[in-house]
């Protein structure tokens, strides 16, 4: 096995062999643009069970943002604690997260907040 990048000696330990790259006698085939997919619901043809699936989905993604939402809560706490030497104000932290300096503010007090809270079980 190769060391480094460099190529193996030659047998008999001469000079290195340098090998070329293989020529390609076709071009690749180009990458075929797949038609979207959304959780295969456009393969649904009832219309029931494409609103239960589509529900489904609807309240998954909406769990998903509300826990994510919780986590830039907690990490906006922390960058603010003032223990940190590095410690960030509401208003760089709402730089960062798109966010108004008011809105990183409630954040930082809702990440508190959750950082006090006992761990659910």
């Amino acid at each position: 096995m190769s060391q480094g990048g460099h190529n193996p000696p030659a047998p008999g330990g001469g000079t290195p062999r340098f090998r070329r790259p293989a020529t390609l006698f076709t071009e690749p085939p180009a990458a075929q643009q797949e038609e979207e997919h959304f959780f295969s619901l456009e393969t649904i043809s009832d219309p029931r069970e494409l609103l239960g699936r589509a529900t489904e989905l609807a309240e998954a993604f909406r769990t998903a943002a509300d826990r994510a939402v919780e986590f830039q809560a907690m990490a906006a706490a922390q960058l603010a604690d003032p223990r940190r030497f590095d410690r960030l104000t509401a208003e760089d932290i709402g730089e960062r997260a798109g966010w108004t300096e008011d809105y990183a503010r409630r954040m930082i007090e809702f990440g508190r907040e959750l950082e006090t809270r006992p761990a659910a079980d």
